[in-house]
């Protein structure tokens, strides 16, 4: 069994697919709604992925069955909110002891489960959980770009099994031990990238960009201590490498809705127009309840909660922020 099932035909899942297939891994890609399965059979395009025709070995459907059908590694690539129910549907036909790769990144509202966390809990204990993520573009990744990521398990052997089928081509893939600081820095670095999107949006300058990134990282890494993870990652791919990526890169969907909301436009309307799923607004509600029940002091965080959620304006944010008590770095 060497089939590679992806779950989730958004602009991640597909480029995904893409990657394998191009480089003679079978692969197959679900898609959630069967018009969309239907349009990618036909077309064999995404919109959300303009330019990239899929190989005809990619296997596209809606059925579950059939995409998981002799899969060997399932790549969960769904948004975070959606995970929980894709796993519930696909756990009667994932084979026993397929890899589950977590390609999503977010942190589930309410339960503030990780999502390695979610796919243990439905598929059941003892499941080969694996997190995939760094700083990967999936425009980039498609068009063959050099780019660098890390698999992550508390089994070292699963995470190189899934480190030798991924790293095909211009796509290199690292291990780590530390699959909750993965996530949580896959998680909190796109809450941090509304911030910092919010203030270009302000127009406050490099000065205030390298601020947030910077003390962002030390939130980050403050959850991802508080939940097990350890500090090192942090200065790694899925920390570093990541949160950069996405607070300044041109394709970062949530470094954009927060230059819109710098911008005044409502977070509504930014919405609407971003064809998107940016998961920093969802997750940040997660990081504000995490705070809370965690005892860790996240303050950028709570701010983007504020704009997001109370309808504090980003100006207010920044003065809020600006005038914390002083305090050691």
């Amino acid at each position: 069994m060497d089939q590679v099932a992806v779950l989730g035909a958004g602009a991640w899942g597909t480029a995904l697919a893409y990657h394998l297939a191009r480089h003679g891994v079978p692969a197959s890609l679900w898609a959630w709604r069967p018009e969309q399965a239907q349009a990618l059979a036909r077309t064999r395009e995404n919109p959300l992925l303009p330019g990239f025709r899929l190989p005809e070995s990619v296997r596209v459907g809606h059925e579950l069955e059939a995409a998981l059908a002799s899969a060997s590694t399932v790549v969960f690539a769904t948004p975070c909110h959606g995970l929980r129910d894709v796993a519930t549907r696909a756990r009667p036909f994932v084979a026993p002891g397929a890899a589950l790769v977590s390609a999503a990144k977010g942190i589930e509202n309410d339960t503030l489960r990780l999502t390695t966390e979610i796919l243990t809990e439905v598929v059941g204990e003892g499941a080969p959980t694996v997190v995939l993520s760094g700083p990967s573009f999936a425009r980039e990744v498609a068009l063959g770009r050099p780019t660098n990521v890390v698999a992550a398990s508390h089994d070292e052997q699963l995470a190189e099994v899934v480190q030798r089928r991924f790293s095909l081509g211009r796509l290199r893939v690292y291990t780590s031990t530390d699959p909750i600081g993965v996530q949580v820095a896959g998680a909190l670095k796109n809450v941090i990238a509304i911030a910092v999107g919010a203030s270009d949006g302000l127009g406050l300058g490099n000065n205030t960009r390298a601020a947030l990134i910077t003390r962002g990282l030390s939130e980050i890494g403050r959850l991802a201590a508080a939940r097990g993870g350890q500090q090192r990652t942090m200065a790694g791919l899925a920390g570093m490498g990541d949160l950069i990526l996405t607070c300044t890169g041109d394709l970062s969907r949530n470094r954009t809705v927060g230059f819109e909301l710098g911008r005044g436009r409502s977070l509504a309307e930014v919405l609407d127009n971003l064809g998107h799923v940016a998961e920093g607004v969802s997750t940040a509600k997660s990081a504000f309840d995490s705070a809370h029940r965690l005892g860790v002091e996240l303050p950028i965080c709570g701010q983007v909660y504020n704009v997001l959620y109370r309808d504090k304006t980003p100006q207010q944010a920044v003065e809020e922020l600006l005038s914390r008590p002083l305090t050691r770095e």
